[in-house]
């Protein structure tokens, strides 16, 4: 049900049992801070088990990316709509192997081709941290625009970045 797919560098796939010892780590690290982390083993697993489950319960989420020589997982980039989001977005998180090496940049454009292109979406935000700099950078990077804000009951105030629509990108 979770789709592939591939860029230069990326697979973006459906996470797997062997990816779990690098997204407890992730979401056990000070990384994780800007997602409310860190995270508890047993937090972690929810909240991978959470990423599979969205994809049956709104027919889209995120992906594991992986270095598609290695398989390496790399972070998690996908689509994301919970309960009480504003509206869906384009999410990502990277692992440290993955900092500053464009990975973040290479899968959110292949899952804002996806959301456009496969399912037809007409707009996408992302939601970031003012205070996560690499977000607000790779916003910016995407062509997204800063404008609005959204008070987040556990993440507190998220500013909305939003895509360009598809027309602009065409």
């Amino acid at each position: 049900m979770i789709p592939t797919l591939h860029t230069e560098r990326l697979t973006l796939r459906a996470p797997r049992p062997d990816d779990f010892e690098a997204y407890a780590a992730f979401r056990g690290s000070e990384r994780a801070k800007m997602l409310g982390g860190p995270f508890s083993r047993a937090q972690a697993f929810a909240q991978l088990a959470e990423i599979i489950g969205h994809w049956t319960l709104r027919g889209f989420g995120r992906w594991m990316v992986a270095d598609r020589q290695t398989d390496e997982p790399l972070g998690i980039v996908g689509l994301l709509y919970p309960e009480g989001w504003p509206e869906p977005e384009i999410a990502w998180s990277v692992f440290e192997a993955a900092e500053g090496r464009g990975i973040a940049y290479e899968a959110a454009l292949a899952a804002r081709s996806y959301a456009y292109g496969t399912l037809g979406w007409t707009t996408a935000v992302s939601l970031v941290d003012p205070a996560n700099t690499r977000s607000v950078a790779l916003a910016r990077r995407m062509g997204c625009v800063d404008g609005e804000t959204y008070e987040h009951a556990t993440h507190g105030l998220m500013h909305i970045w939003r895509h360009p629509i598809p027309e602009v990108l065409a």
